[in-house]
């Protein structure tokens, strides 16, 4: 079985930054590709961005696009994601998602491990 374990969450003023780790651990895994996925509350899992694990070729959302970036260490089996200018409307459980196989990045259902979340609050 893989586990995906976040860490880096809290709690941070508009305009700060964040970066939020996923390790990956278990059997061994070799995923098609990593992403990061949010939920705020009331609100469905959104996409926030992903990388292709053999390229490391990134795609995020546009909400995201040009503040957050992703990267990942495929010998450490880790991915991370990087949040600067961080806006209210950022505010959600942030989850790591890893998929076996290729396909559409942007649905969760397309992934097959998921990590248990980790909070981001961003104040105004």
């Amino acid at each position: 079985q893989v586990q995906l374990v976040e860490s880096g969450g809290g709690s941070v003023q508009a305009g700060g930054s964040l970066v939020l780790s996923c390790a990956s651990s278990g059997r061994a895994f070799s995923p098609s590709h990593m992403g990061w996925f949010r939920q705020a509350p009331g609100k469905e899992r959104e996409f926030v961005a992903v990388v292709t694990w053999s390229g490391g070729s990134t795609y995020y959302a546009d909400s995201v696009k040009g503040r957050f970036t992703i990267s990942r260490d495929s010998a450490k089996n880790t991915v991370w994601l990087q949040m600067n200018s961080l806006k209210p409307e950022d505010t959600a459980v942030y989850y790591c998602a890893a998929a076996r196989y290729g396909g559409n990045y942007y649905w969760p259902s397309r992934y097959d491990y998921w990590g248990q979340g980790t909070q981001v609050t961003v104040s105004s």
